[in-house]
């Protein structure tokens, strides 16, 4: 645990110090958020407030993991680096892909980004790679375990993989539609990393509760700066990358379904946009929600943006506790 901590806490530094110094470069690039005339007017004085602040994160992961990778390896703990390594690129990839869109938007002022087509198939060029060498390389098995039985389930490899893909696929776009309001999705996510992060104390799987104590100090890091009022959004390149954090630790240790529990705040996100659209479609244009997904609704009820954070976050950190209890 104490091993722990002090990554943190390194991790936590480190992103405060790249936030210092990234986040200038993004306003003197003019990176700056493009708002939607259909979304809540509050949110239209946020035009033009620097993004892709998942760039802070990313090179947080990749200056500690490095780091704690040396020192691993010059105490005789080669294994975990070995490890470590292969989840650090899974991870950062699905972040890339969030990262080529905002550039194409931002600094090439490409209004389409990336076509969805093309991003949903990168996402699914990672996605079908992780899941192979989970599977084919560090044998990890085809095991889940369900939360609610507290027991493990055999699934058919032909059964597990997609599975599998379509867990890491879903989770990045369910933490990319959480990404909305100031502090929200880092957030969100922060707890369910240090959810998972101590279910792999917990059970001992070093590289994932190294891994996640990495993570969990880059985003509170990062999250010094997206707190409302936002000096910088994590833009697709950060939300993306934590969707890819959680799915990859959760189905590294073979818990893909706790996900539907520590993560209901984003998978209710998700359900409130395909609940929306497909109820204007059918009823000819009306609306079942205010505005989708779910932060806006409550938005356009009357809740302030920090209000909105709080009671997601304590929801988030409740239903973390009850996975924790499944366990």
């Amino acid at each position: 645990m104490s091993r722990e901590i002090v990554i943190l806490l390194l991790s936590f530094v480190t992103s405060v110090i790249a936030g210092i110094i990234i986040i200038p470069m993004l306003k003197k690039l003019k990176v700056g958020q493009i708002e939607r005339d259909d979304g809540p007017k509050s949110h239209l004085n946020k035009q033009g407030t620097p993004t892709m602040g998942g760039i802070v994160i990313i090179l947080t992961m990749m200056i500690i993991v490095i780091g704690v990778s040396i020192y691993l390896m010059k105490t005789g703990q080669s294994e975990i680096t070995n490890k470590l390594i292969p989840i650090l690129i899974a991870t950062i990839g699905f972040g890339l892909i969030g990262f080529i869109d905002d550039f194409k938007k931002l600094v090439l002022k490409n209004t389409t980004g990336l076509k969805p087509s093309y991003k949903m198939l990168g996402l699914l060029i990672i996605s079908v790679i992780y899941v192979l060498y989970l599977t084919q390389i560090i044998g990890i098995g085809t095991s889940t375990y369900i939360p609610i039985l507290k027991t493990y389930i055999n699934m058919p490899l032909l059964i597990y993989i997609p599975f599998s893909v379509i867990v890491l696929l879903a989770t990045t776009n369910a933490i990319n539609l959480t990404d909305g309001i100031d502090g929200l999705a880092s957030s969100v996510s922060t707890i369910i990393i240090t959810c998972l992060t101590v279910i792999a104390i917990k059970l001992g799987i070093g590289e994932i509760s190294i891994f996640g104590s990495i993570v969990i100090g880059a985003t509170l890091g990062f999250l010094m700066f997206n707190l409302h009022p936002a000096k910088v959004f994590m833009g697709d390149t950060g939300s993306l990358l934590l969707g890819g954090i959680i799915s990859c630790m959760a189905l590294y240790m073979r818990m893909p379904l706790l996900i539907i529990i520590i993560a209901l705040v984003p998978v209710l996100e998700t359900l409130s946009v395909m609940i929306q659209v497909t109820y204007f479609k059918k009823t000819g244009g009306k609306r079942f929600f205010k505005m989708a997904p779910l932060h806006h609704h409550f938005e356009l009820s009357g809740w302030r943006e920090n209000k909105v954070v709080i009671v997601f976050s304590i929801v988030t950190l409740l239903l973390c506790i009850i996975g924790i209890k499944c366990i």
